[in-house]
């Protein structure tokens, strides 16, 4: 069985979980001379980006083209050495191998008859725990804090995470009583149980006072984590914070290689480990972050707010390692979740199943990505 063909597919989509923003996507499909497929995604999320990488898949289809898949780690190794000029410690290259990466693993696993966490060498457990995952974008506070409220009492998931300083009309990270008060409406609505998570949102410019100064406050609502409080490469600031809060402090999503999260996990900055399979190299490469998140006894969290590719991915990797807290979902029905497979995924009194149907356990419908083609 050998690769005979890669190929690249962009979508353009508007985001009810972003106040309907367009987001972008860029797919990779990978076909074998016996009939079988395997997709892939990269969270491009900009026209442009997902112009460059489309294009960079396509290049590397001749790393890739008379392999078998079979041979997926090597060949994730080979694509990442050809790289070396463009790619070192990441960029558009690792959105094209990330791409690459999980329809690979997704055929593979076709190919065997196993899922993609069975490949990965089994699920510590089957079903994860999920939280809420979406943008506060109206202008009321009392608003955002009453629909995210009913995401737990209506519809049973464990927790919420909140984005601040998305688009919309929210203004939420701005002022701090304001900031504070919706924190508490929020703890309010949601109920003594339920997780909190707040995202700062890298719009924001929050110094280190305004950091300690917001998550201090927050903490008064039992905040589970606060994430991307600063740069992620503000390392001083870091350490300071940590000296002044008591929740978990997350961050990585915006890193790209696993050399580059065993550097900043080494500097003992971070809590729990924001992980994209979408953008941090793919299954190969999150299994690597994955490896350090369990030597240094912190938490793996993947950052799935892309397509249902992804989430199935996500949804792999976060079963296969005990230090994994939960799995983000986003709640409102949106283009590539609920229109792009079949069988959507969807939690159930705050648990969702990982697949266990060989590959990835889901098909894009061609359809909706011509659809959404751009």
């Amino acid at each position: 069985m050998k690769v005979t063909g890669v190929s690249a597919h962009n979508v353009a989509y508007p985001e009810p979980n972003d106040n309907g923003n367009l987001r972008y996507l860029t797919f990779c499909r990978v076909d074998t001379d016996d009939g079988a497929f395997g997709w892939g995604e990269a969270i491009t999320q900009f026209p442009d980006a997902a112009r460059a990488t489309a294009q960079l898949i396509e290049g590397m289809a001749q790393l890739v083209v008379g392999r078998s898949p079979i041979e997926n780690v090597d060949i994730w190794r080979k694509i990442r050495a050809s790289t070396w000029w463009y790619g070192f410690r990441g960029g558009i290259a690792s959105f094209a191998l990330s791409a690459i990466d999980i329809a690979l693993w997704d055929v593979k696993g076709k190919l065997l008859g196993q899922s993609v966490a069975n490949l990965l060498g089994g699920a510590h457990r089957n079903r994860l725990p999920v939280v809420a995952s979406t943008h506060a974008f109206n202008a009321s506070i009392e608003f955002e804090a009453e629909r995210h409220g009913r995401y737990v009492r209506e519809q049973h998931y464990q927790g919420v995470k909140v984005g601040m300083g998305k688009r919309g009309s929210a203004q939420l990270g701005y002022d701090v009583a304001r900031d504070v008060e919706f924190v508490r409406l929020l703890r309010e609505a949601v109920g003594p149980q339920a997780m909190i998570m707040m995202d700062r949102g890298q719009s924001l410019p929050w110094t280190l006072a305004d950091a300690i100064r917001r998550t201090n406050a927050f903490e008064e609502y039992d905040l589970t984590w606060i994430e991307e409080p600063l740069e992620p490469s503000d390392v001083r600031g870091f350490r300071i914070l940590r000296q002044h809060v008591k929740c978990l402090v997350a961050t990585g999503e915006r890193e790209w290689t696993a050399h580059g999260y065993k550097d900043f996990i080494e500097t003992g900055i971070v809590d729990v480990v924001g992980c994209d399979v979408g953008r941090a190299e793919g299954i190969t490469g999150a299994m690597k972050v994955i490896e350090y998140v369990e030597a240094n006894d912190i938490w793996f969290n993947s950052h799935a707010w892309s397509s249902a590719i992804n989430t199935a991915a996500s949804l792999a990797l976060s079963s296969v390692t005990p230090r994994c807290l939960l799995q983000e979902l986003k709640p409102d029905s949106n283009p590539m979740q609920q229109e792009l497979i079949d069988e959507p995924f969807t939690q159930s009194e705050g648990w969702i199943d990982v697949p266990i149907k060989p590959g990835l356990g889901v098909e894009p419908r061609l359809d909706v990505l011509k659809k959404y083609k751009f």
